[in-house]
């Protein structure tokens, strides 16, 4: 008895032990703001186990997430909670605002795409971004899953509603809610580097 006791203890010490030994090793230039953007992408990718870098690829439900799983799958996005992995990657804090700010009490809602492709006002629809933007900051939350770019030709599919239109024209000028939701982007901004107008 005395003897599985102590062979526990030691199999824990030594996870533990090899755990920190790994995670002590960890370069942590990729959480230094005055690095280059790229060089602190690489240093932190090339920490990053497959598993880590899957995960940052997965989103599931929140009624299903743990912290277990959020913590040992390093699930990357939920349409609510917030969470980090081992190598301190925020997890995406983000909600579903196709058309509005729709889950929250009061907040405006909009007509679907397909009404808002009907009108061909692009002007229209960056207004509407740049007013679901300033609703889903004032929750507090960051990061919104809007923007549906499909161009639905069969109208057995489910969600042609969220497609402005079966003419890719015409969806391709709908696409001006990008800069209503995210801000415009700066004459100086550097190519090549997402841009998210304020914070």
């Amino acid at each position: 008895m005395v003897s599985r006791y102590l062979v526990s203890i030691l199999g824990l010490l030594l996870l533990c032990a090899s755990a920190w030994g790994q995670d002590s090793k960890l370069n942590m230039l990729y959480k230094d703001p005055n690095q280059p953007i790229n060089t602190r992408i690489k240093v932190l990718m090339d920490q990053m186990t497959y598993e880590e870098k899957i995960g940052q690829m997965v989103q599931i439900d929140r009624r299903a997430a743990t912290p277990e799983i959020m913590r040992d799958y390093s699930i990357d996005s939920l349409l609510s909670g917030s969470l980090s992995s081992r190598l301190g990657i925020p997890m995406i804090y983000g909600i579903d605002v196709v058309h509005g700010h729709n889950n929250v009490y009061k907040a405006t809602i909009f007509p679907h795409n397909v009404g808002l492709g009907a009108t061909r006002d692009k002007d229209l629809v960056k207004r509407i971004g740049a007013a679901t933007a300033l609703e889903a900051r004032a929750t507090g939350i960051p990061y919104v899953f809007a923007l549906c770019t499909a161009v639905c030709r069969d109208p057995r599919w489910g969600r042609c509603y969220e497609s402005y239109s079966e003419d890719p024209k015409i969806v391709e000028d709908m696409m001006e809610i990008i800069p209503g939701l995210q801000g415009d982007i700066p004459p100086n901004s550097p190519k090549g580097i997402p841009y998210v107008g304020g914070k």
